[in-house]
């Protein structure tokens, strides 16, 4: 490893904060309450915070395309200010979920970006599950605006090995399982869960990814209402590899932030060895 890619490695013992917000179609105003939230994370000592999903763009979707950026564009606004938040808080900053170009045209992906303190871009990831239902209270078709990804994302942080998902993904066991087959140990969900699917899954799901994983998972959610007549759940939370909630927040717009000590997960994991006892079945 550089001495670049060094600053700012995780040790055992992180501060660790979720950022619950409740965004709308305007991404400068937006960004601008991403910068209150990390000031206010910052100011309570974390250094790893996660924002939700659409934290900077939540409109209509056909609009997605007209905020899309391309990853590495130093003058990309989304991009510019996570970077530049990040070097002056001196924080890791997950981006739970923003419009990225699609080069080939098609509409652009649903991606979670990493910085590290010093600004530069750490890893991506791309929403591989796109959520596409049709419920009593919830009809959305993400896969008419987004197009998905295919790679599984865990970015070295130092100690702390950070799995990188978006929101539907939660749903998906087997997406966190190849994270921790590649040494993750913090698990992230950024999202923005309908109110009806939040009220009866999202606790239980990330329990269960944590529990199953024996994993921390971060899990950072928007809130209230939005355009195009969209409500969220709220609920971010920090829960520990034995299945504990940690902090939590409610129904507005706040932080929530815990002590993750990767030490301790290492016992949890060495006293019950869930993964050397595995046995691959067959799925039809």
């Amino acid at each position: 490893m550089d001495d670049e890619a060094a600053i700012g490695e995780l040790s055992d013992e992180i501060a660790a904060a979720v950022v619950q917000l409740n965004c709308q179609d305007d991404v400068a105003s937006n960004l601008r309450m991403v910068e209150q939230a990390l000031l206010d994370a910052a100011s309570q000592g974390a250094q790893l915070v996660l924002l939700p999903e659409n934290f900077a763009y939540f409109g209509a979707d056909s609009q997605r395309h007209g905020v899309a950026e391309t990853l590495g564009d130093p003058g990309a606004p989304i991009q510019r200010a996570l970077s530049v938040l990040a070097r002056r808080f001196q924080l890791w900053i997950i981006g739970g979920g923003m419009p990225e170009r699609n080069d080939e045209g098609l509409p652009p992906y649903n991606t979670s970006v990493a910085f590290g303190p010093d600004g530069s871009l750490r890893g991506r990831y791309r929403k591989i599950h796109l959520f596409d239902v049709s419920l009593p209270d919830v009809q959305l078709q993400e896969s008419a605006s987004t197009s998905p990804g295919s790679e599984v994302v865990v970015v070295d942080a130092g100690k702390a090995q950070i799995g990188l998902s978006v929101c539907y993904d939660i749903r998906f066991p087997a997406l966190y399982q190849a994270q921790v087959a590649r040494s993750a140990n913090v698990l992230t969900v950024p999202a923005a869960f309908t109110r009806p699917t939040g009220e009866a899954h999202w606790e239980v799901l990330l329990r269960a990814r944590a529990v199953e994983c024996q994993s921390y998972v971060l899990a950072a959610g928007q809130c209230g209402e939005h355009p195009n007549s969209r409500s969220t759940y709220g609920h971010s939370m920090l829960i520990d590899p034995w299945g504990r909630v940690l902090a939590t927040c409610t129904n507005g717009p706040g932080v929530a932030l815990a002590t993750i000590s990767l030490a301790e997960l290492a016992g949890i994991r060495s006293r019950m060895p869930i993964r050397s006892h595995r046995r691959d079945l067959p799925i039809d």
